[in-house]
């Protein structure tokens, strides 16, 4: 089968790579319907994280082709979508809506690579989650936003406490942004600041719910988001950046007992102890648990209630990839939709 190979920093290639099969009975193999590039891709396309003949992709969308014996929530021909993360969905920490930490987990973008026209996904039971039917096929590029950056942004604004009366403020204006935005929308948010920069995120950011734009940055942006606030701090910040500078201007921004929700990937970022303790906010983030979400995200985009695949804004065939990775680290897309 065709797939996606990135053999160092900026060589991204697409090449026969090896038919997967069931190996444990808890498998399911999926004939992928659509993929495409997250954000933290381009962390090893650009040398931070390493990359050696690495196999790519996390994010998945498709058709059960082949499924274990002990496989019994999906069956052969089913529609399904998966997180990022491998999980039981039986574990303490699972039962407790925390699969991204499940004691079984693993990264598909470590272990298996989407970025391909077939998958095989462990723990099928637990990770996959069978569509109510076949899709239309205009509802497939919101169905694939659900396995990764629609439920980061989700879990983003949860752990943000994003709810009725809030302000929630979002830094960050790429696709987990602005999934973040889409989901305080619905989460029924009273006001919705995007800190953004870019006229076209900008359009999207107001599509999906933003009440407001921000477009400075660092000191500056959080003296906007005071001034826009009565001087306090929104009381919900997303972060989905993962910078030094980001992380501040998260932080910064949100109000003495307000929550402030982690979902950018935070390579190098230093945080002094005395700045975390004054700031005297609620911390929680990392890798989303997506699983816990994707029953009613994907019922959402049945319903046709909620429309995150208007984030994807360049759609390239499989064989392009690397013209995918490239305008994305260009800053020229947003988010690109791989087709098979």
């Amino acid at each position: 089968m065709r797939g996606v190979v990135m053999y160092k920093a900026g060589d991204v290639r697409v090449e026969d790579r090896d038919v997967p099969k069931i190996i444990e009975p808890t498998d399911a193999v999926v004939r992928l319907t659509a993929t495409c590039i997250c954000g933290s891709d381009l962390w090893p396309y650009r040398g931070v994280e390493p990359a050696d003949h690495t196999a790519m992709g996390h994010e998945y969308a498709g058709v059960v082709e082949e499924a274990g014996s002990d496989v019994k929530s999906v069956k052969v021909g089913d529609f399904v979508v998966g997180s990022f993360v491998i999980s039981d969905n039986t574990c303490e920490i699972c039962r407790s809506g925390y699969q991204s930490g499940c004691v079984h987990r693993e990264f598909v973008a470590q272990t298996v690579g989407t970025q391909a026209e077939k998958a095989r996904i462990p723990h099928a039971d637990g990770t996959l989650v069978a569509t109510p039917g076949q899709p239309d096929p205009e509802l497939i590029p919101s169905l694939l936003a659900a396995s990764d950056v629609l439920g980061t942004g989700w879990y983003g604004a949860v752990a943000a406490g994003a709810g009725p009366g809030k302000t929630v403020a979002v830094v960050g204006d790429g696709a987990v942004g602005l999934m973040a935005i889409l989901a305080a929308q619905q989460l029924g948010a009273e006001r919705i600041i995007a800190m953004s920069r870019h006229p076209e995120r900008q359009e999207l950011a107001k599509f999906y719910g933003a009440t407001d734009i921000v477009e400075e940055r660092g000191d500056e942006g959080v003296a906007k988001i005071k001034e826009l606030t009565g001087g306090l701090g929104a009381h919900s910040v997303v972060e989905a950046v993962g910078t030094q500078e980001s992380t501040m201007q998260a932080i910064n921004s949100t109000r003495p007992g307000g929550h402030l929700g982690f979902v950018g990937v935070n390579y190098d970022v230093t945080i002094q102890g005395i700045e975390l303790f004054f700031a005297g906010i609620h911390v929680e983030g990392g890798p989303a648990p997506v699983r816990r979400f994707l029953p009613d995200l994907i019922q959402l985009i049945w319903d046709r209630k909620i429309d995150p695949g208007k984030v994807f804004d360049l759609t390239l065939p499989l064989d392009e990839a690397a013209e995918g990775y490239k305008a994305m680290d260009e800053r020229r897309a947003t988010k690109v939709l791989l087709t098979l």
